[in-house]
């Protein structure tokens, strides 16, 4: 691989100038490139992870001189990942500008969660005769198998990246896990997952310059072609982390979207979730990496000053939006109106509300005995979903599904969905359903309770109800409900559901139920609807 006589050459002429001197050399031994740089760093040509191909490396490896007896740094093993490198090599000299030591890393497969990067132990550039096609082919078989393996998995790999400031470790492991869920709700696969707490985010970048680095090595390796963040990214920060990258780079609020749109199924959930889409992308079409924006729509009929390709796209994008408001709004006259004729018949309405995936729909099903669509996933529910119960008293009510909520739920997708939560300012209870089982119940019982006041619906009458208690130990469930005054019940084993019924049925029919003060709370709510 390197032989002494050309490391003594390399480390001499590096030593006499004072500067880092490297050579790309391809597999038939020949040198392709040179580069020269300075005391601490040479910069090698970018060419983008995309041309090697992700089952074999570049063809190429990095030798590189060290003016004094450093190994390897973290800007060698970036640069290793980043354009998939055979090797990189770098020879450490002595005080008279001799070789030392060569210091060698490649790639390899990810196993088990292991370093994508193998550092060997640094030894004399002599020692590095071997037959360097046969080792690195053994390497390239190795990628292209796991490469095929993910590949029969049938589902698109991703790194979840999660970064916060003065968080505590466990609030930092629920909110990983959480975006976890929102990643197997997308069909998206998790290879690998990052996080880092700092006193401050990075402006630029969000994470700091070693993650950084890190994250460019396990992506390069890994072979994904998506990084998801957790926290929402800015137009700035999202351009960054993409040219950094070379990724698909996205952020909780656009895998939320994405997930919408994949359980849209009416015409008024599609034209929600597009809505909110379009509103989330207009301020971050400046950040596109196209040429073609800068460029005049010009010729025939369409001179003198014309418009950018950039402000074609915006007002193409608020045409779109201000038509789909349009429509939402008819649409959402027809549902003001069925209400009307709800609200003749003086029929109550219970609105079943929670975090997300808490069994809302379960139990939907098991109260009214009917067909609900239920998935053991994130935003199962988008459209609102209607049956009628009636209570053991021959008493009727119309019992609401609504879609679920989540902490620090993005306000563009609580206006575009304003159609669904106006069912909400309508219920004359809410049962609030907790999964009992879950290990942060407050978090997401005050997480939900956060969307209802921003909704001005925080006065309704509530009704905790502690689903999935078949996985709690025995005792733990009374706890509950002697804390918080709910009810503990099972949806998908329908038990404690009559208990339930007992204690909506007392709240319903109480004596102020259908009063002023529930018209008020009415009104108040649209008021808040509309402001959205």
């Amino acid at each position: 691989m390197v032989s002494h006589d050309f490391a003594r050459q390399l480390t001499a002429l590096s030593f006499e100038i004072g500067r880092q001197i490297g050579v790309l050399v391809d597999r038939r031994g020949d040198v392709t490139h040179v580069m020269c740089g300075d005391a601490k760093s040479i910069e090698l040509p970018d060419w983008g992870r995309l041309r090697a191909g992700r089952e074999r490396l570049r063809g190429l490896r990095c030798i590189h001189a060290h003016l004094h007896e450093e190994p390897l740094d973290r800007d060698d093993l970036t640069d290793l990942a980043l354009l998939r490198l055979d090797a990189m090599v770098a020879l450490s000299m002595d005080s008279e500008g001799l070789p030392k030591l060569a210091h060698l890393a490649s790639l390899r497969p990810i196993i088990d969660g292991g370093d994508p990067v193998e550092v060997m132990e640094p030894t004399a550039p002599g020692n590095l005769d071997f037959d360097f096609r046969l080792w690195i082919r053994a390497i390239e078989d190795e990628l292209a198998r796991q490469d095929r393996t993910r590949e029969i998995a049938g589902s698109e790999g991703a790194i979840l990246v999660s970064v916060t400031a003065g968080r505590s470790s466990d609030d930092i492991d629920l909110q990983l896990g959480e975006l976890v869920e929102l990643a197997r709700s997308a069909g998206v696969e998790v290879i690998e997952t990052i996080t880092q707490t700092r006193r401050r985010v990075d402006n630029r970048y969000l994470v700091g310059s070693g993650k950084l680095q890190e994250l460019v090595i396990i992506a390069m390796q890994s072979g994904v072609d998506l990084v998801i963040f957790d926290q929402e990214l800015t137009p700035t920060q999202a351009k960054n982390l993409s040219q950094r990258l070379d990724l698909r780079v996205i952020d909780r609020t656009q895998l939320i979207l994405d997930i919408f749109a994949q359980h849209a199924t009416s015409r008024d959930g599609k034209l929600q979730v597009e809505l909110a889409q379009l509103r989330y992308r207009l301020p971050r079409l400046a950040q596109r990496e196209n040429v073609s924006l800068s460029r005049l729509e010009g010729g025939i009929g369409g001179r003198g000053p014309g418009e950018t390709k950039l402000e074609v796209d915006r007002r193409r994008v608020r045409d779109r939006i201000t038509r789909l408001e349009r429509e939402t709004k008819k649409l959402g006259r027809q549902r003001v109106e069925r209400r009307r004729r709800r609200e003749k018949r003086e029929i109550p309405v219970l609105s079943i509300v929670g975090y997300t995936n808490a069994g809302k729909s379960t139990l939907l099903e098991a109260l009214t005995q009917t067909d609900v669509h239920i998935a053991d996933a994130l935003f199962a529910t988008l459209d609102p979903t209607s049956r009628r119960l009636r209570f053991p008293r021959d008493r009727e009510v119309i019992i609401t599904d609504t879609v679920g909520f989540i902490r620090d739920l993005p306000k563009d997708l609580i206006a575009a969905f304003r159609a669904t939560l106006e069912e909400l300012s309508e219920a004359d209870l809410l049962l609030h359903v907790v999964d009992a089982a879950s290990p942060d119940t407050e978090r997401r019982i005050a997480a939900v309770r956060v969307v209802l006041e921003e909704l001005g619906i925080g006065d309704t009458p509530e009704l905790l109800v502690y689903n999935q208690i078949d996985r709690l130990e025995e005792g733990v469930a009374r706890e509950f409900t002697l804390h918080d005054g709910g009810v503990a019940i099972s949806a998908l084993k329908r038990t404690g559901l009559e208990g339930l019924l007992e204690q909506a049925e007392e709240l319903l029919w109480a004596e102020s139920r259908f009063g002023g003060d529930r018209a008020k709370q009415r009104q108040r709510a649209a008021l808040s609807m509309e402001g959205i």
